[in-house]
């Protein structure tokens, strides 16, 4: 079970096999790997990129999306993680074919019922800046894709009905969503709870989330909806470099780290070091 570190890993997870399908197509040299407990991901190279993409089919539902991505990341170390797929519209200029890039994630279902009537507590986690920064730059060029930038809701429903009361509940506490779908806040929460990874929910718009889904799917909308999302997601990481080294030495200037120890201008810092002899140098002032 032990996993290769060579390469930066981008994990990139699916509900459906139509969606695992439009991802895998973009993914050279596969192999597949096997969690101790049975989850299987495919790993394998993202040509002209830095990232081995490791692409997993997980199923419906946000519950099983957060248990499973939580498994995959204790596992696999992404640098970033990708919840990559289908979903149905929630407003009128965001049409079939077109890719919504999640801003955030809601979820929609927390709340507590009283007397009063159903009181929200909205949940909600953003996207990660610097995926959303390389989506916003990739997608300027790409003619053929239609892009929003949108907050999408995730509940455990899907939705054929444009009237429904769940429909209004969205539209009353959520009215900004763009989209809607089963995994997204599941995962998003998995990442945030798990190291903080980069995190970034990708949706094609397969339907409108009304009566017309059926007919929307049976014209082969889930299939183009897919393919539109996989290539964003492809051309986001394309833009995205991975990161080199740890947090610390990205954030802060050093010149130079010897026998740990930390060389910045005429300061040195002891931290972790062991030094034999007499050091020369000069004191600020401060402790």
């Amino acid at each position: 079970m032990s996993v290769p570190e060579t390469q930066p890993t981008a994990l990139v997870l699916t509900a459906l096999p139509l969606e695992y399908a439009a991802v895998r197509a973009h993914v050279e040299n596969r192999e597949e790997l096997v969690h101790r407990d049975g989850t299987r991901v495919e790993q394998g190279q993202l040509p002209g990129t830095s990232w081995q993409v490791a692409l997993a089919e997980l199923g419906m539902g946000a519950e099983r999306a957060a248990a499973l991505t939580a498994q995959l990341i204790n596992w696999l170390r992404p640098q970033t993680v990708f919840f990559v797929g289908v979903a149905g519209s929630l407003k009128d200029d965001v049409g079939i074919g077109d890719v919504v890039v999640g801003t955030q994630v809601y979820e929609i279902h927390g709340g507590k019922q009283t007397p009063e009537g159903f009181l929200v507590r909205p949940k909600a986690l953003p996207g990660s800046h610097a995926l959303e920064q390389a989506a916003r730059s990739a997608v300027r060029d790409m003619p053929d894709v239609r892009a929003h930038f949108l907050p999408i809701a995730t509940g455990d429903v899907v939705l054929a009905d444009a009237e429904s009361e769940i429909v209004r509940f969205i539209r009353g506490n959520y009215n900004d969503a763009g989209a809607i779908e089963m995994e997204g806040s599941g995962a998003a929460h998995a990442a945030h709870l798990n190291g903080g990874v980069d995190t970034l929910v990708i949706r094609g718009i397969s339907d409108r989330a009304d009566a017309g889904k059926e007919r929307a799917d049976a014209s082969g909308s889930q299939k183009l909806a897919a393919a539109q999302a996989a290539l964003v997601t492809v051309a986001v990481l394309h833009k995205h470099r991975p990161r080199e080294g740890s947090t610390d030495s990205e954030e802060r200037p050093h010149r130079r780290r010897e026998g740990g120890s930390t060389y910045s201008g005429d300061h040195i810092d002891f931290r972790g070091g062991t030094f034999y002899g007499p050091v020369t140098g000069k004191t600020d002032g401060r402790r």
